[in-house]
């Protein structure tokens, strides 16, 4: 996917596509393909592949999740990484608040760096365990309009990383593979003890490729547990609702 076919994908998504935001994109992938080769970001670095399965598949979040659209709007991304998928739509809507959590210093200063040359307001980033940042004492406990996080974790882990941050009303989106609807099988009791209810599951494609995309979108319906998210490195080891 070369940019004329991102900026053409953006518009007949009804996507904004403007020409300092195409521009931002770029920038993007210059700066990514220039840190990644001091420390590692992503395997991916041939352009037309960064824009199809780093900043294309990063804006399928806007499907299952069209309020990024309104202003003001509070985003928390869970390992982040790169920057994806929180990034590419703040490029898209740049009045949406996007707080990033990752648990590496180095991925977070590369954030940092690349956000002020982008000239990115809004932006704040954390370098912490994202279950320690969602903790009980924690000013982002149930903070956040949307929650999400890219291919970080199986679901029940995901949902315990990523719920407890989501204040009732707002919603947790995470953006699968393959895998999404057998995770989702096993995931739902542990969505329902975290306060929340799977709404939807979009199936999608990526152009050029086929590979297959699940969205799963899951309502906060009612306040986490306080004694979720567990310790660090618990949710994984010991995943909710898995036999």
């Amino acid at each position: 996917m070369d940019e004329r076919q991102f900026a053409a994908a953006l518009a007949a998504q009804g996507l904004p596509h403007a020409p300092a935001q195409l521009t931002q994109f770029k920038q993007y992938y210059s700066d990514l393909v220039e840190a990644n080769e001091k420390m590692n970001l992503t395997a991916i670095t041939e352009e037309g592949e960064v824009y199809l399965k780093h900043f294309w598949d990063s804006i399928l979040l806007t499907q299952a999740a069209p309020q990024v659209a309104t202003p003001g709007l509070k985003l928390c991304d869970v390992g982040a990484g790169a920057g994806f998928p929180s990034l590419p739509v703040k490029l898209l809507y740049p009045e949406l608040d996007v707080t990033i959590v990752d648990s590496l210093n180095k991925r977070i200063g590369f954030l940092s760096a690349l956000s002020a040359h982008l000239g990115l307001k809004d932006v704040h980033l954390f370098h912490d365990r994202a279950e320690l940042f969602a903790g009980k004492k924690s000013p982002h406990r149930e903070a956040y309009d949307l929650a999400t996080a890219r291919a970080v974790a199986p679901l029940n882990v995901l949902a315990e990383l990523c719920l407890p941050l989501v204040r009732v009303g707002g919603q947790f989106v995470a953006m699968k593979g393959s895998r999404g609807e057998s995770e989702l099988a096993q995931a739902k009791s542990a969505i329902a003890q975290l306060g929340g209810e799977v709404i939807q599951t979009i199936d999608l494609t990526l152009p050029e490729t086929g590979d297959p995309r699940s969205l799963v979108v899951v309502a906060k319906v009612k306040a986490t547990p306080k004694q979720f998210p567990r310790k660090p490195g618990t949710p994984s080891k010991a995943p909710l609702g898995a036999h």
